[in-house]
């Protein structure tokens, strides 16, 4: 076991972990933030991706003693009390999930991509970036339209008018 510090949706957080522990079984088991979810266990579906000091990252792709030291930010900690996130705002504004099992690790790639980007994403750039996020569910277009929706909202960038479709 060792011990190890952290602070995660900015409370700090001190655990004595088995060396072994990935960072979503420590979220998940041990500190019981359940919003981050585990599809694969190998890294390729994006459903347990949080923040670690700002960049999303799979936390099943990464041990939890690597994340000592580190400010982790899982779905959980994104809203600011009953006020949530623009991109889980616009998540839910534009029917950006349907059972909701990856929407977490979507919303949280959609922040990383406004971080990295900046708030004006096209279609076919959201689309790629989302190679690394799966969802069994829709054919993405909901996300795409939430995520981009979002970023403007991240960007205070107004949304230009639509025609009714």
């Amino acid at each position: 076991m060792r011990d190890l510090t952290l602070t995660i949706n900015g409370a700090p957080v001190r655990v004595a972990v088995d060396e072994r522990t990935l960072l979503v079984q420590l979220i998940r088991d041990d500190l019981r933030l359940t919003g981050t979810h585990v599809g694969c266990d190998t890294s390729q579906c994006g459903a347990c991706t949080v923040l670690i000091d700002g960049e999303a990252i799979k936390a099943c792709a990464v041990l939890a003693v690597q994340a000592g030291g580190t400010e982790v930010v899982t779905v959980e900690g994104l809203a600011a009390g009953e006020a949530l996130h623009p991109m889980q705002a616009a998540f839910r504004e534009h029917h950006g999930l349907q059972c909701g099992f990856c929407t977490p690790g979507m919303i949280v790639a959609g922040i990383d991509m406004v971080r990295r980007l900046g708030p004006q994403l096209d279609e076919a750039t959201v689309r790629a970036e989302l190679e690394g996020n799966l969802c069994r569910c829709t054919g993405y277009h909901n996300i795409v339209k939430a995520i981009q929706a979002g970023a403007l909202a991240m960007g205070g960038v107004t949304a230009p008018a639509v025609a009714a479709e």
